[in-house]
C-alpha cells in the first residue's frame, strides 16, 4: 500500500476520488485500511488549508433551534422573557454567564462557542 502525502490541490482531488471509490470497503481489509489512511490525510490537509472558525454564539443558538425545531418561546427558560430572547437573537443584548450556562446545559451548545468575544464572533 503506497500512500503519499497530500501536498497540493491535485493530490487532494486525487485522494478524494480514490476515497470515493473505497467508500464501500469493509473495515479491517486492505481497502478499508487504505480508506482510513487516505481519509486521515485528507482531514489533515483540509484542516491546514481550509480552516473553519467556530460559529458566533448567535449562529450556534439559531442552528440548534433549527436542528431541534425550537421557537424563540422555547428559549425562555434559558434566556428569560420573550423580548429578551429576541434581543439576544438580534444581537442587541449580550449573553450573560447565567444564560450561557443554561443554553449549554439545555441545548448542548459547547460553552466555548457561547463565550466568544463579539469582535471574534463577527466576521
Amino acid at each position: 500500500m503506497e500512500i503519499k502525502p497530500i501536498r497540493n490541490a491535485a493530490d487532494h482531488a486525487a485522494a478524494l476520488q480514490e476515497i470515493d471509490g473505497l467508500m464501500s470497503a469493509e473495515p479491517g481489509t486492505p481497502e478499508g485500511d487504505r480508506l482510513d489512511v487516505l481519509a486521515t490525510l485528507v482531514v489533515a490537509y483540509e484542516a491546514r488549508h481550509f480552516p473553519m472558525d467556530s460559529p458566533s454564539p448567535i449562529d450556534a443558538i439559531k442552528f440548534r433551534m433549527e436542528q431541534q425545531g425550537l421557537t424563540p418561546k422555547d428559549l425562555q427558560p434559558m434566556i428569560g422573557r420573550l423580548n429578551r430572547v429576541y434581543e439576544i437573537l438580534n444581537g442587541t443584548r449580550p449573553l450573560t454567564l447565567a444564560m450561557i450556562w443554561r443554553l449549554h446545559e439545555g441545548l448542548g451548545i459547547p460553552a466555548e462557542c457561547l463565550i466568544r468575544q463579539p469582535s471574534a464572533a463577527a466576521g
